[in-house]
């Protein structure tokens, strides 16, 4: 409906002169980063086999759960100090969970533009479905791993988006962004 996204988007532009600092002013954030983000697996090989296999995060811990004995805990090196976490729940009869509040709607990863070319052939290779490209936007590549988490492999560095740093640094467009 018209009238609703009228609304919705002078919402959104009341929520950012309320709430968004320029960059300029902005204090710098108390965080040094996500250490690791802890998602949940049906099949611990399989998500292995997915992540570092696949798509080369290599794996670089697999111990027990500390909080629930016969669960694994394990993780993928994202880069940048940056880990995946994952654990299983053996026993417990979990099940897919759906798209809503609360979950998680995708985790976008950076990688090198060089990388993401080689991945996408990987995709292509290996007969996995994946949109991005496709519809215009080719600096992402949006998959499911095999438990339906949501992944974005994306061309663009750290801290840029939307054809600007979110920083506020003051530099260029980088010279190897895949969307010019």
């Amino acid at each position: 409906d018209a009238d609703e996204l009228v609304q919705i988007t002078a919402r959104r532009d009341e929520l950012r002169a309320k709430h968004l600092i320029p960059a300029d002013r902005r204090p710098a954030s108390n965080a040094r980063g996500i250490h690791h983000a802890a998602l949940i697996c049906s099949d611990v090989e399989q998500t292995i086999e997915f992540y570092q296999d696949l798509l080369g995060f290599p794996l670089i811990e697999l111990v027990e759960n500390r909080d629930y004995p016969g669960s694994s805990h394990f993780f993928f090196d994202l880069g940048n100090q940056t880990l995946l976490g994952f654990f299983d729940f053996p026993g417990l009869g979990l099940e897919r969970a759906p798209e809503g509040y609360g979950n998680v709607q995708h985790i976008a990863i950076s990688v090198p533009p060089s990388v993401h070319a080689e991945l996408r052939s990987k995709l292509d290779a290996a007969g996995i479905q994946y949109d991005g490209p496709q519809r215009g936007i080719p600096e992402s590549i949006y998959l499911r791993d095999p438990d339906g988490i949501g992944i974005e492999l994306l061309a663009d560095p750290l801290m840029w988006f939307g054809g600007q740093w979110l920083d506020g640094r003051d530099e260029p467009a980088p010279e190897d962004l895949i969307s010019g």
